[in-house]
């Protein structure tokens, strides 16, 4: 019942270069390239982009046109599509005006030549990778950065197809990051330095926007919030999520119908808050005083801000607004991107508890999401409900965005692997964490890069790919080996 409300989308160019000569040489060539670059627009198509082709490059004066459009269609990533050789001279030009990320393709149509056909036709076809160290070099000398150079065939290769995927995952990725309004509400908890984040900063680095928001907003929407709404809520609530009976700890209840209805109110206020002031995610953090209205709704946010997550709006709690935005990366990814820290250690098994007591991905849950009251939420003020699961098992990617010593941000990276086993019942979002080489080296290097204690949470092995957003942006990124 959950429908996803932030589409991942990117809009990639793509162009194709030759040496124009060739076609006045070689009847036939013209058809053939045309052929090869209509397919590999086709292969990028199937990762559901928008492609804007600007067709085959031969010459100086029709690079600068083509950079002229480049500049004004809105474009989030360039792929130059490497069909043969071709001089830099049509190259340079898109790479100096157009201020676009740039990735080489060179995809050889054949995997290798007949030699015993073999002639200056057949190597023009397949002469791909001829000129891309012309291009690469060209680059370092006018002060400008070729973001990766894929090399394989056109044509049943699967490394190259993930690659090119990779990089359309990167394109949402940096599609995703324009017109952001990562609101911030509250204060940060009074104790945690590590919180702390100037909104400039983050414009700088990410281009976002933050808007200041107050509690009083989102009591205006709350109190707009009907009874019709709220059952329609509840009515989601009761699909997407079991409510069991408590298990070990005694801070945990079976989820209270009161708790239900007040978190289903709160996340219907949430949503309407969402949409009045355009967020694309929010960080939050906010007490309240005792048996006041904001405690009450300030607190009970969680179940609607993993709904949020599941649709695509990345909101956590403690005012810690870097980690947001990496919970928008992972999201834009489509991996997921639940609010986590570390927990305690299993020293026997050799793994670490990883989660927290906040919002969650439900789309990265390992089966239906957990339900249950809790008396108190430790460390904090309030009670209500609260949504605990396990992430799937298999390989897991953390991103931390931290600032360094100078105030530039910095992205911390690490993969491990999602096993079975149980987790504590408490409410709180856990998988069992392994690591390499061992559980307590990887955390000593992790602890080491300087991080924040959040990070975002998601699926599979992306650090590689995370890196190479890091390098778009002009972020620092260390990946935790």
């Amino acid at each position: 019942m959950i429908e996803r409300k932030a589409r991942r989308s990117a809009r990639i160019g793509t162009f194709a270069v030759v040496h124009e000569v060739y076609f006045e040489q070689f009847e036939g060539l013209r058809e053939n390239l045309e052929r090869y670059h209509r397919d590999f627009i086709a292969m990028l198509k199937k990762n559901d982009v928008e492609v804007v082709d600007y067709g085959i490059i031969g010459n100086n004066t029709a690079s600068y046109d083509a950079a002229a459009r480049m500049k004004s269609d809105g474009l989030d990533l360039l792929m130059c599509n490497m069909i043969t050789y071709a001089t830099s001279s049509v190259f340079a030009p898109i790479l100096m005006e157009s201020n676009l990320p740039m990735v080489l393709v060179a995809l050889q149509p054949r995997t290798a030549m007949d030699y015993s056909r073999a002639n200056t036709f057949m190597q023009l076809e397949n002469d791909n990778i001829c000129s891309v160290p012309e291009f690469t070099g060209v680059a370092v000398r006018l002060g400008k950065k070729i973001h990766d150079v894929i090399i394989g065939t056109l044509y049943d290769d699967a490394d190259a197809e993930r690659e090119i995927a990779a990089w359309c995952d990167i394109a949402k990725v940096l599609n995703g990051l324009k017109g952001v309004r990562m609101g911030l509400m509250g204060h940060t908890m009074e104790a945690m330095y590590d919180m702390h984040a100037d909104p400039t900063a983050l414009s700088a680095a990410f281009g976002l926007h933050v808007p200041l928001l107050e509690v009083d907003d989102l009591l205006a929407v709350y109190e707009t919030v009907t009874e019709d709404e709220i059952a329609a809520k509840i009515r989601v609530i009761d699909e997407e999520f079991d409510m069991p009976e408590p298990k070990s700890d005694p801070l945990t209840t079976k989820l209270t119908d009161a708790d239900k209805y007040q978190a289903a109110k709160s996340a219907v206020a949430l949503d309407k808050f969402v949409e009045k002031y355009k967020l694309t995610g929010l960080a939050y953090y906010y007490e309240g005083g005792a048996d006041s209205l904001h405690r009450k709704v300030a607190s009970t946010l969680i179940v609607g801000n993993s709904i949020l997550n599941a649709q695509g709006i990345p909101m956590c709690g403690e005012y810690d607004i870097k980690t947001c935005v990496a919970m928008l990366i992972m999201d834009r990814l489509g991996i997921g991107g639940s609010f986590a820290e570390f927990h305690p250690i299993d020293f026997d098994e050799g793994f670490i508890l990883v989660g927290h007591d906040g919002p969650h991905h439900l789309v990265i849950a390992d089966g239906k999401p957990v339900l249950r009251s809790l008396k108190k939420y430790h460390g904090k003020p309030g009670h209500g409900a609260s949504v605990e699961f396990k992430l799937r098992e298999g390989p897991i990617t953390m991103l931390g965005i931290t600032q360094t010593y100078d105030g530039k941000m910095k992205f911390v990276v690490g993969e491990g692997q999602s096993k079975a086993g149980p987790i504590p019942p408490t409410g709180n979002t856990n998988t069992r964490g392994f690591f390499e080489p061992d559980v307590k080296t990887f955390l000593k290097q992790w602890v080491m890069q300087g991080p924040t204690h959040h990070y975002a949470l998601g699926i599979g092995h992306h650090a590689d790919t995370i890196a190479k957003i890091a390098s778009v942006l002009g972020i620092e990124c260390v990946i935790v080996r």
